[in-house]
Parts: structure tokens; C-alpha cells; sequence
């Protein structure tokens, strides 16, 4: 054994000569690397070290050492000449070692330790006869991750290779470990519901909701239902969308998508369960997958139970209230009745066609709202008001801003204004400032302001009633709730301005309805002012933030119903963040998936951004200009200007945590491999790994004096968020820290963004493509992901997996070449091709 010197412990260690490189080795997508067959090795026969408990790498501790003895057999009656057995490479580099001895343990005696020898390779020697020889393989892992090894066994004219893999936990990481192995326990029952024993549908108040217009039932008609499911498309998708199909084609494209989650609800069904019972009047349902809407369920919904096994006729049951995981069920009460905890039941879940209907409905409406508002042309007219005149309320505004806020002063009617915002740009700002101008100077004025989500209209409201200048009246301010919003989830200070009886919120009567000059809804619950009887033109201004957030019949639900040739329509919102989720691969791609502000940046009016129909918003208050560069370059044509003013007690306090190698480069890509991992029958994805590596970037960020506060951590996976919130309030008592996914943290900011890819392997690409999740193959995503850090960004990942996309792996490049790349290893290319370059001319990463 090559020796290079003796260490305190008078441990002795080998000289590495010149060492090879390993690349990375996908074990999920490529298991066989670790199937060996002896047989076809050669007379002498190596045991596999460190062999796979269930499928994944063995488990071990860091800061311990973990030993696993192999056996070099000969199998002849010959000698064999062992030339050499040696470490290849390992990764990370030098934490594999090997030893003739079996390592010593604290209990072993002084002389066993001192005369204990490890190092990289073994001297030659000869293997008699059926001889066994014996050594040891040992790692001592520093920190978490996967750890790798290939040992090579030079035998007679043969070399054997065995490639050995350790997963290094810590504490919290091996705590998280799965407890039940993952497995599939849904599967399609095996009954019918023509028949069933019906129970009553949840009563919302005493009085039920009367409205004046009632949706359509819109049944999906049999031809085509049949067309679809023979693989074929409806005539009028051939065509492609024109002034002429309007309703048909978006009609259609909704069919399939709503066949499409027919189908997939399908899939949800569950088979073998229990009903647990839930104080005196519910049963409860653990639906896993029900916090990532799979299945996507809500109150009022109903499903079917039988019991596994049962003759009977299966029971009608409705959903009462939606959980994290569960779901609070209420049948007849002959059903609680006969319930008992020795019951097993089969589920079917059953798709809520109400917004499906209210999308048919509206785009139905919106073929009356003229071609300038769905198909402007150059030659379509803008009809000003020179008159308008404006009076400042925000403090602030930029040159663009303002322009943009005189523009929709003046316009009166179609074609839509635009207020395009890259992120942190200000557009909810200006749209804000807009509708307090329009309030303020038109008494005769009525807004309605939609957005995408609940949390996005609850901004609006609470920025509109915060600004004392334009101190709009309570009385003429109202916050249209859905009926099936959860009371609890609306701040307190916000109730004052819905309509509830009994904690369930409700839309007020028409007459009611009238006197209030600004409303906001949600896209989907402004179809509630159709149907209790607001006409078309009531409204003189309608805004639609977050307009990129939309499908575009969810955009015609405000518009298509309340719109007329008159009413000043703007638009804000970013084609290059998150659109529409569309489930319908084939929809998607026709048109459904694109948002009604996107095909609108197919218009040469605003594809030229034309005066007088679009503003783009260019300057940045959120993000440090390193962050800003990359999104800005990728998407904006490297026009973004970074206007964040810096805060140097931040900047100290960031500096503190010891985690930026490049300081004036805030943004870190901290390599680790770790492992996709599932427990129970939980469909979602983990990466127990991550979870402390996050956990330790956390503790050192909070350590400097950054507030809880100020960071936040997104992740693409509902049990990812669980695993982590659970560490971080649990175990580090910190529960101001927002954990969440990419869509919950859209229209948000943070001074510290911590992002957790959780992927390892390759092998899910396709399922995650399938139920749009996880980050790779979705630039919007990516796109928003790292657009929420105003002053530090942290990405924690397998740079092997996420390089495999374009925009992860510019980032990636990125962080190399700024040199704030730490973790696992990188290799750069001394040599890059032409080919290899990037556009923004920098070189390629090469991973091993």
C-alpha cells in the first residue's frame, strides 16, 4: 500500500495517482449499472459492496463511517494473479477507502487502531485455488447526498468493475425517510350507478341563491363524443380559429379538455377504503394527491361509496368540505348508520361540470362583443377622450406608468389597452392607480376589476381601500366572494366589503349590485353577475389583471357577458409567466392553453406595441441586477432595467451567511443528489435530501438576522411543501417562513427565494409533463420561479437533471461562470466548440 503520511490517529492513507472521473449515473432511469451477473465475469468472483435495500442506495449517517466487506473468489484450480485493486474515482472525491482490516470501531484495542492501514488501492498479489480473499470498502460521508464509487479488481487477463452507491443522510433527513413503501391503491371500481340512494346537496343559508339567468346544461353531444374517443378531432379545429367560428372552435377545444378530465377523474377512483366518522353528522375520506388537485374536488361535489364486496346499490354522497388531504362527506343517514370501522368501501369520484358551463356560456356570449375586442386590426380605431384628465395618487410613478394610466384615461372602448409587465415591473400598481383615477374623475363610473386567483383579488381590494388619497367609500366597494370559498379564508379586515349569511358568502340582489361603482371578483365568479341580472354595458371599465393566468374563455366570462362596444377594457398581465393550466394535451396545443393576452400579442397592434394600445413596463423595483439578468436576457430582449435600490444592512446580513463564494453575485446553485422518493399511497413527490439541505441554508439565513419574514421557499411538489414546512415549524420553530409551489407565489416577493427542484432522475419527466408539474420543459415556470428574489436567490438541485433543460441549464451556466456554483461536482470544458456556445456567449458545463 502506497502510503503519503500519518494523520493525528497515526492512520494511514494512500497517494492517489492519477485519478478518473465519473459521470453522473441516473440509478432510477438506469438500474441495470448495478446488476451483475458472475457468470460472465471470469474465474474469479467480487461480491457487490454496499448492495440496494428495496431498489434505492443504502442509507448511512454523515460524520460516521460506514464499512461493507468484499469477497474476490477464485473459482479454479488455478492461480490467479490480482494485479491491482483500486478505487477508480469517487464522487465526492477521496470518501471511499480501501482496507485489508476490518476498520476498528471505538471499542477496538490501541494496537488494532494503530496497526489499521487505508488508502485507494491494494498491492498485487495471488489468489490460490478456491482462495477467498477478504477486504473492506468504507465511507465517511461529510455532508448529504448521494455518494459514488467504482472499484476496479484487476484479475488475471480481466478487470471487474463494481459501482457502489451510498445515499448520506443527517438527522433530519433520515427522519423523513418513508415509513410505508409507496403504492398504487386506487384502481377502477367494479360497479355501476345507473341506480344509486340519493342524499340531499349541501344547503349554503336557509334561502337558497335565486338568480335571474340560469346556465345552460351544455351536454357534450354523442357524435362527438364518439369522434374523440376514435382518436379523432372536430371539423371545426382543422379550420383554425376566425371571425367566423369563434364559438364553435373554443367550444370545442373545452369539449376535449372537459372529456379529458372526465377521464381523468376516472382514474382517481379508490378501491378498499375506510369512512372514518368526523363528530356526529360526517364521514372522512383521505383522498391523497387531493392538495395537488388530483383529483380536483370542492364543495358541493358528490361521489358514490359501495361497500367492497356489497350486492347493494351504491350511496350518493356529498362533499361538505374540502381538506389538505381529506374530505368531509355527508350520505343519508341510513349509510352513517350502517357504517362501521370493519366497513371497506370503493369510491367513485365524479366530475363538477359548473365552470366547465359557465366557460361555454360565455364564449357563446362573446360572439356579440364585436371583432374589435376579439380580433383588433391595425385599422381598428382608437376612440380618445381628450378631455381625460389625471391626479396622482400613488407618490411614484414611473414615465411608463404614467403614460400608460393617461392612455386608459382617454380611451373610450374596444380594442383592449394593454399594460404588458415583465416581473416586478409594477403592473397590479398601475392597474390600481388606473381604477382610482377612473373612480375618482368620472362619477358616472363602474369597474369591475377580475383577477385569476382569490389571493390576487384580495391584493387588489386591500391596495384599493389602503390608499388614503383616493379614499374610496365602503359603501361603493364590494368583493364578490364564490359561494364555495371557505369564510375562514378571507382576511377579517376584507369581510366587511362581501355579502355572507351564515359564514357562506353569497352575491348580493341586482339592486344591490347597482350602487357599487367598483367590484372585484375572480374570473370565474363574475359569471355570478350574469345570472343575477347586471346587463352588458353596466360596467364602463372592466380590468382583468393577471390576464396571462387565463384561458381565454375564462377571460370571455367577464367580458363576453358584460362587454359592449363602449366599455374600456384593459388587460394586464406577462405572456412569459404562467398561463393557463389546460389538462388536454390536444387543447392545449390548438389554443386553449394560450391566454386571450397572448393571441392578442399576435395582433400587430400590440405585437409592434402600437401607441395607444400597449404599454410595456420595463423597469424593475424587485430584484438585484444579478438576478434580473438572466430573465431579462431569455425573455425580454435584454430590456428589463434594474431599479432596486439597494439596502446595505440586507446586504451585510446576507454577506454573514457565509453562503455566497462570489458576493457580489447573489444568486447560488447548490448541487446535491439526492432521491425521488414516494410513501404510502401518496402520489406526490419528495426529496428528503433537499429537504435538509434547505433546512441548512434556512438556519444560516436566519442566523445572519434576515427575518423569517423575508424568505421564502417554493417548490413544484405537495408533499415537498409538507415535508418542508413540517422541519421548519416543528422542528426549528420558524412558521413565518411561506412554503409553496411556483403558482402561490406568482404576483409575490421575497428578499431571500429558496428554490427546491426535488428531482434526481430523468425517469419522471413524462408523468410530470402529463399532470404539469415539477419545473423542467415549462419556461413560464422557470420563469416566475426565479423572478420572486428580490435580493438573494438559492437553487437547490441535481445540476445533472436540471441541466437537461435549456433555461435551467443557461442558469446553471450561469452560476459556473459566476462562480457560485457549490455542491456536488462540475467539471467546465477547457475546449467549447462554436456549437456549444450559447448565444450570450458562454461556455457549456460539463457534469460528472
Amino acid at each position: 500500500m502506497k502510503n503519503c503520511g500519518d494523520d493525528d490517529d497515526d492512520e494511514v492513507y494512500s497517494v492517489v495517482g492519477d485519478k478518473g472521473e465519473i459521470g453522473y449515473i441516473d440509478i432510477e432511469n438506469d438500474p441495470a449499472v448495478c446488476n451483475y451477473d458472475p457468470s460472465e465475469e471470469g474465474p474469479v468472483v467480487v461480491s457487490i459492496p454496499f448492495p440496494f435495500v428495496e431498489g434505492k442506495p443504502r442509507s448511512v449517517l454523515t460524520g460516521e463511517i460506514s464499512t461493507c466487506s468484499i469477497t474476490v473468489t477464485n473459482t479454479t484450480d488455478e492461480p490467479v494473479e490480482i494485479w491491482g485493486i483500486s478505487i477508480y474515482c469517487s464522487n465526492p472525491a477521496d470518501s471511499f477507502t480501501l482496507s485489508i482490516m476490518e476498520p476498528p470501531t471505538p471499542h477496538s484495542d490501541a494496537r488494532y487502531k494503530r496497526a489499521f492501514r487505508e488508502g485507494f488501492s491494494l498491492e498485487d498479489r495471488v489468489l490460490e485455488p478456491y482462495q477467498k480473499l477478504e477486504l473492506w470498502l468504507s465511507c465517511k460521508p461529510k455532508d448529504v447526498g448521494l455518494h459514488t464509487s467504482i472499484v476496479h479488481f484487476d484479475a488475471g487477463e480481466d478487470r471487474i468493475e463494481r459501482v457502489v452507491f451510498l445515499l448520506a443522510d443527517d438527522s433530519i433527513s433520515q427522519s423523513l425517510a418513508p415509513k410505508q413503501l409507496h403504492y398504487k391503491a386506487r384502481r377502477k371500481p367494479n360497479f355501476t350507478t345507473d341506480n344509486y340512494v340519493s342524499s340531499s346537496r349541501p344547503l349554503r343559508t336557509k334561502t337558497q341563491q335565486k338568480f335571474k339567468c340560469f346556465l345552460d346544461g351544455y351536454p357534450i353531444p354523442k357524435f362527438v363524443r364518439d369522434l374523440v374517443a376514435n382518436g379523432k378531432l372536430p371539423k371545426v379545429l382543422k379550420e383554425g380559429l376566425d371571425t367566423e367560428n369563434y364559438s364553435s372552435y373554443f367550444s370545442a377545444l373545452l369539449i376535449l379538455e372537459e372529456l379529458h378530465l372526465e377521464k381523468e377523474m376516472e382514474k382517481h377512483s379508490m378501491t378498499s377504503v375506510e369512512l372514518r366518522r368526523k363528530g356526529s353528522r360526517f364521514l372522512a375520506l383521505d383522498v391523497p394527491g387531493l392538495a395537488e388537485k388530483r383529483p380536483s374536488l370542492v364543495q358541493g361535489d358528490f361521489i358514490f361509496a359501495k361497500v367492497v364486496g356489497g350486492d347493494g346499490t351504491p350511496y350518493q354522497g356529498y362533499i361538505y368540505q374540502v381538506e389538505a388531504e381529506q374530505v368531509l362527506l355527508r350520505f343519508v343517514d341510513e349509510f352513517h348508520d350502517q357504517n362501521t370501522y370493519f366497513n371497506l368501501y370503493d369510491i367513485k369520484f365524479t366530475y363538477n361540470r359548473i365552470n366547465m358551463r359557465r366557460l361555454y356560456q360565455a364564449i357563446e356570449a362573446a360572439e356579440n362583443v364585436g371583432n374589435d375586442l376579439l380580433f383588433p386590426l391595425r385599422s381598428s380605431r382608437r376612440i380618445s377622450d381628450s378631455t381625460a384628465q389625471a391626479v396622482t395618487f400613488f407618490s411614484i410613478l414611473n414615465e411608463e406608468q404614467a403614460h400608460a394610466i393617461k392612455s386608459i384615461l382617454s380611451c373610450k372602448g374596444s380594442p383592449p389597452y394593454v399594460i404588458y409587465g415583465p416581473p416586478g415591473t409594477g403592473k397590479t400598481k398601475t392597474l390600481v392607480e388606473a381604477v382610482l383615477q377612473v373612480y375618482s374623475t368620472r362619477e358616472d363610473s363602474r369597474a369591475l376589476i377580475c383577477a385569476a386567483s382569490n389571493s390576487a383579488a384580495d391584493h387588489v381590494l386591500e391596495r384599493l381601500t389602503s390608499n388614503e388619497a383616493a379614499r374610496v367609500m365602503d359603501a361603493e366597494i364590494f368583493r364578490l366572494n364564490a359561494i364555495t370559498r371557505p369564510y375562514e379564508d378571507v382576511p377579517s379586515e376584507q369581510r366587511r366589503y362581501s355579502y355572507f349569511e351564515e359564514a357562506v358568502f353569497k352575491c348580493p340582489p341586482l339592486k344591490a349590485l347597482m350602487r357599487y361603482r367598483i367590484i372585484i371578483s375572480t374570473y370565474a365568479s363574475s359569471s355570478l353577475l350574469w345570472a343575477e341580472g347586471i346587463e352588458r354595458g353596466h360596467f364602463s371599465h372592466i380590468f382583468l389583471d393577471e390576464a396571462g393566468q387565463a384561458s381565454e374563455p375564462e377571460a370571455m366570462v367577464p367580458l363576453g357577458n358584460l362587454c359592449q362596444a363602449d366599455t374600456v377594457v384593459v388587460l394586464a398581465g406577462d405572456p412569459k409567466q404562467l398561463g393557463p393550466v389546460i389538462h388536454s394535451k390536444d387543447a392545449d396545443v390548438l389554443g386553449l392553453g394560450r391566454s386571450y393576452l397572448e393571441r392578442l400579442f399576435e395582433r400587430d397592434l400590440y405585437k409592434e406595441e402600437m401607441e395607444g394600445f400597449v404599454t410595456k413596463l420595463v423597469r424593475n423595483y424587485r430584484c438585484h441586477k444579478a438576478i434580473l439578468d438572466l430573465p431579462s436576457r431569455l425573455f425580454y430582449d435584454g430590456e428589463l432595467l434594474a431599479c432596486k435600490e439597494e439596502d446595505c444592512d440586507l446586504q451585510q446580513m446576507i454577506t454573514r451567511t457565509g453562503l455566497l463564494p462570489n458576493k457580489s453575485f447573489p444568486v447560488l446553485f447548490w448541487g446535491i443528489q439526492g432521491c425521488d422518493e414516494r410513501e404510502g399511497n401518496n402520489p406526490s413527490w419528495f426529496n428528503r435530501i433537499e429537504v435538509s439541505k434547505v433546512v441548512d441554508v434556512v438556519n444560516k439565513i436566519t442566523a445572519s438576522g434576515i427575518d423569517e419574514a423575508d424568505i421564502g421557499v417554493i417548490t413544484p411538489y405537495r408533499q415537498q411543501v409538507v415535508k418542508i414546512r413540517n422541519v421548519l415549524d416543528e422542528t426549528c420553530g420558524m412558521s413565518g417562513i411561506k412554503v409553496g409551489s411556483v403558482e402561490q407565489f406568482q404576483g409575490q416577493e421575497r428578499e431571500v427565494i429558496i428554490v427546491s427542484t426535488v428531482r434526481s432522475t430523468l425517469k419522471h419527466n413524462e408523468l410530470d409533463k402529463a399532470h404539469c408539474l415539477g419545473f423542467l420543459s415549462n419556461p413560464r415556470r422557470f420563469n416566475v420561479a426565479i423572478t420572486r428574489a428580490k435580493s438573494l436567490l438559492i437553487i437547490i438541485g441535481n445540476p445533472h437533471i436540471v441541466s437537461k433543460d435549456e433555461y435551467w441549464d443557461k442558469l446553471l451556466r450561469c452560476c459556473s461562470d459566476g462562480n457560485s456554483y457549490m455542491g456536488c461536482q462540475l467539471r467546465e470544458k477547457h475546449e467549447t466548440t462554436e456549437d456549444e456556445e450559447g448565444k450570450d456567449g458562454h461556455s457549456s458545463v460539463e457534469l460528472t
